[in-house]
C-alpha cells in the first residue's frame, strides 16, 4: 500500500506541477473542472445516489454551475459564491472540531452533503481558476496554496504518528491527533510566510498576515478532511473511489483542497491583499 501510495505520488506531483505553472488559464480551468467532475461522480455515489443516472444528473448539474460561473457571472457573483463557500466551510470544520465521541449511523441516503457538493465543488473550482488568473504570479500561488496543503497534511501525519497522544475527533477520524493538528499548522504557517515573501510583503504586519491565513486555511482543510469521513463512515465507506491506487478516490486526494481554496482567496481578498 505504502509503494503504491509512494508510485502514484511520484506520477501525479510533476504533472500537477506542469499543470498549474504552464497552463493557459482557460486549460487551467478545463483541467481543473474535469477533476472537480470526477469528484462529483464519487460525492454522487457516497451520498447516496446507487443509479448511473441520478449520478449522470448530478454530474450535469454541477457541470452547469461551473458552465455558468465561466460564461456568465459577474465578478461580484464569482465573489459571492465563493465568500459564501469560504463561511460555510468555516462553520462546518467548526462543527466537526466539536464532534469528539457523537456516534454516527450508516444511512443509505445523504441528502445535505448531496446538496452541499453542488455548492461546494463548483465553488473550489472556481477559486483555484480566479487564484490563477488572478496576476502573473497567479499560476506560481496556486501552486503555493497546493504546496501549503501538502506540507501542512505532511506535518501532521508525522508529527502524530511521532508525537500524537489526544485524538482529534476519533468517531470521524481516529488516526488525527491534536498534536498532529499542531504540527500542521506550524507547517502551513511557514509555508504561508514563504509565499509572501515570495509575493514582495516583507512587512512585519504582512508576515503576520500571511501567518494568519495560512493557519486559517489549514484549519479549514483538516475541517475538509473530516466533512468528507464523516460522510464516507455514514456510507459505510473506506474511500471515495479506486481511481488512485494506493490513495482511493480523487476526492481522497483533494478533500482539503476543496475546502481551503475558497478560504485563501476569501481570506486574501477581504485582506485587501493585491496577489
Amino acid at each position: 500500500m505504502l509503494l503504491q501510495r509512494v508510485i502514484t505520488a511520484l506520477v501525479l506531483v510533476p504533472l500537477v506541477v506542469w499543470g498549474v505553472l504552464k497552463s493557459p488559464h482557460d486549460l487551467f480551468a478545463l483541467i481543473a473542472a474535469v477533476v472537480f467532475l470526477l469528484c462529483g461522480w464519487e460525492w454522487a455515489r457516497l451520498t447516496g445516489m446507487r443509479s448511473i443516472f441520478a449520478r449522470a444528473g448530478y454530474l450535469l448539474l454541477i457541470a452547469a454551475i461551473m458552465a455558468w460561473l465561466y460564461f456568465n457571472a459577474t465578478v461580484q457573483q464569482q465573489d459571492i459564491l465563493v465568500i459564501a463557500a469560504a463561511g460555510i466551510w468555516c462553520g462546518i470544520t467548526a462543527a466537526l472540531f466539536l464532534w469528539r465521541q457523537r456516534p454516527l449511523q450508516q444511512v443509505g441516503w445523504q441528502p445535505v452533503p448531496a446538496a452541499f457538493g453542488l455548492l461546494l465543488l463548483p465553488a473550489a473550482w472556481l477559486a483555484l481558476w480566479l487564484l490563477h488568473l488572478s496576476s502573473p504570479n497567479g499560476p506560481a500561488i496556486t501552486l503555493g496554496l497546493m504546496v501549503l496543503i501538502w506540507s501542512a497534511d505532511s506535518a501532521a501525519y508525522f508529527t502524530g504518528k511521532a508525537l500524537g497522544k489526544h485524538k482529534l475527533a476519533p468517531v470521524l477520524s481516529p488516526g488525527k491527533t491534536l498534536e498532529g493538528v499542531a504540527g500542521g499548522l506550524v507547517a502551513a504557517a511557514v509555508v504561508g510566510i514563504l509565499l509572501f515573501l515570495f509575493l514582495g510583503q516583507g512587512s512585519a504586519a504582512s508576515l503576520v498576515a500571511a501567518a494568519c491565513i495560512a493557519l486559517l486555511t489549514a484549519l479549514v482543510s483538516v475541517g475538509g478532511d473530516l466533512f468528507e469521513s464523516m460522510v464516507k463512515r455514514r456510507a459505510g465507506e473506506k474511500d471515495s473511489g479506486k481511481l488512485l491506487p494506493g490513495h482511493g478516490g480523487i476526492w481522497d486526494r483533494i478533500d482539503s483542497l476543496i475546502s481551503s481554496s475558497p478560504v485563501f482567496i476569501a481570506a486574501l481578498s477581504l485582506s485587501g491583499f493585491a496577489v
